[in-house]
């Protein structure tokens, strides 16, 4: 097939049946390092996310970003001939990733059952917002609910003000994370299985958006389980470690400061002209700081406050403190360790009808020294790919696309 894929994950093919951010997140994830993922979109309105933050053109820079890699084919799948297609195309596929609400892929006619008698070994990855079980199964959920029970929301902003989020869909691309992690570690055991003659188990992966926010709140639930902490909003402070704060700088900027370490923090003493602090004994270890945080972060700010962000940087990272600048995109653009580590790809876009231009793009994580993700292409103009891989998979000629398009099946 065209395009052919190259990669540690080369000669698997996942077949993409989500929308939206958390299954293709866990898509590009297997993309990027090898694997064909075919994603299926509705005939001519696609997947949501190319209409969202869209500036101009057709497709958004967010599903260009989220796409990448990927071949997409339109198939609609609540008819009869798109749920035979869709069933021919599993047959094929090593992985199949959804992220509906429990119960519509069966309603569709592709539920668990009649997918494992297409492909019997298929790992099929699930994404809801609640699981495939228990109470609340059948209820809707996106990534920013799955923030609120999930724990974080509660932990995030300033204490006098209502819980806020980050600027990003966190939810979804930690799901995104936790599938595709899920994936491989079955596509492991049955490639052992394999190995060792056994017959290989199919595996069902079922990530909720909700646990896998969970999955980040480190020991908050022990913690209060064991001794009633009750963790609240600290603002931009590391709840129970200190200093590690935001810290203003000469001219209205900001600098993150991690000065939590005791031997880091005798070094930040001193590099901000406070060997009074470094040799203080309440302060050497961080039981002691943490009940005097106003007296340190105040220490702290009253120097920040004097130098300006390039100059506050240069001397604590001469100090061997953990510090950096608080970056916008524009800061990312031009820094030269991102475009050493290969983080800022330039990249070929039709952001109009015939209007071409370089556009970077983030790099491929994690880096691999031998084996390492590429990113190909940008993600796919809607049905870029169905005729290729309709003929090249399931033997579908040219006039029998044209008739499926004008049923409006692709």
């Amino acid at each position: 097939m065209s395009g052919e894929s190259v990669g540690p994950l080369s000669g698997f093919r996942v077949l993409e049946l989500g929308s939206f951010i958390a299954a293709p997140s866990a898509g590009r994830l297997l993309a990027d390092f090898g694997a064909e993922v075919i994603k299926i979109e509705r005939p001519e309105h696609g997947d949501e996310l190319r209409s969202w933050r869209l500036v101009d053109g057709g497709t958004s820079l967010l599903f260009r970003t989220i796409g990448r890699n990927k071949k997409s084919v339109t198939l609609d799948l609540r008819t009869p001939e798109g749920r035979e297609l869709a069933l021919g195309l599993v047959r094929c596929s090593d992985v199949v990733l959804e992220n509906f609400r429990p119960g519509t892929l069966e309603r569709w006619g592709l539920g668990t059952d009649v997918l494992r008698r297409v492909r019997p070994d298929l790992v099929l990855v699930r994404i809801s917002g609640y699981g495939q079980s228990g109470p609340y199964r059948d209820r809707p959920g996106f990534g920013s609910v799955a923030e609120a029970m999930g724990g974080l929301r509660n932990l995030t902003g300033d204490p006098d003000r209502p819980p806020t989020r980050v600027g990003v869909s966190l939810g979804d691309s930690v799901a995104g994370l936790y599938a595709a992690f899920g994936a491989l570690v079955a596509l492991l055991k049955r490639e052992r299985s394999l190995r060792e003659g056994d017959q290989p188990q199919p595996e069902t992966v079922d990530v909720a958006l909700y646990e896998a926010v969970f999955g980040l709140m480190e020991d908050l639930l022990p913690e209060h389980d064991a001794h009633g902490v009750v963790r609240e909003r600290a603002g931009a402070a590391l709840p129970g470690i200190v200093p590690s704060s935001t810290y203003p700088c000469r001219g209205g900027t900001w600098v993150v400061v991690g000065g939590n370490g005791d031997a880091i923090f005798r070094r930040l003493m001193l590099a901000i002209g406070r060997p009074d602090l470094a040799a203080h004994p309440t302060y050497a270890e961080n039981a002691g700081r943490v009940a005097h945080r106003e007296i340190i972060d105040d220490a702290i700010s009253a120097w920040t406050r004097e130098h300006d962000l390039d100059s506050a940087v240069h001397v604590l990272e001469q100090a061997g403190v953990p510090v950096g600048p608080i970056y916008a995109a524009a800061d990312i653009l031009k820094d030269p360790h991102y475009a050493a580590r290969g983080m800022l790809l330039r990249q070929d876009v039709e952001l109009e009808a015939g209007d071409v231009r370089q556009v970077t793009f983030p790099g491929v994580v994690p880096k691999m020294e031998n084996f390492p993700g590429s990113a190909r292409w940008v993600g796919p103009e809607l049905g870029q790919h169905t005729d290729e891989v309709l003929a090249e998979l399931l033997g579908v000629d040219a006039a029998e696309c044209m008739r499926l398009r004008e049923a409006g099946v692709v």
